[in-house]
């Protein structure tokens, strides 16, 4: 599974953003997909996952202003951003899990910076 991160850039707070992953390879394998972050010194964090069936995951610090939604006909995740913070300042990541067999892929980083 390969897995391209695209959107990230700079914005102001309060802003918005979109994230995209398109997923290519075995991804009829692929079980759950997610967006992490990550800032310098810090370890990656989980911003929001979907799995196959469809419940999300919300990290606390995104809950009422991240979606995460997965279009399976496109191969693409997503994650709407709003009322962006400085605090989501961070290097997105998106994450692919597979069935079989059980592995977890990452796509190559998307920087979202936003300022105060």
């Amino acid at each position: 599974v390969q897995l391209q991160a695209s959107g990230g850039g700079l914005v102001q707070a309060g802003g918005s953003l979109r994230l995209s992953c398109a997923a290519s390879g075995s991804i009829l394998s692929i079980n759950v997909m997610g967006w992490y972050r990550q800032v310098p010194g810090k370890q990656r964090e989980l911003v929001a996952q979907i799995p196959s069936d469809g419940n999300t995951n919300y990290a606390d610090s995104v809950k009422g202003r991240f979606t995460i939604s997965r279009d399976n006909a496109k191969n693409t995740l997503y994650l709407q951003m709003n009322s962006l913070k400085p605090e989501d300042t961070a290097v997105y990541y998106c994450r692919a899990i597979t069935r079989v067999p059980i592995a977890a892929y990452w796509g190559q980083g998307t920087l979202v910076t936003v300022s105060s």
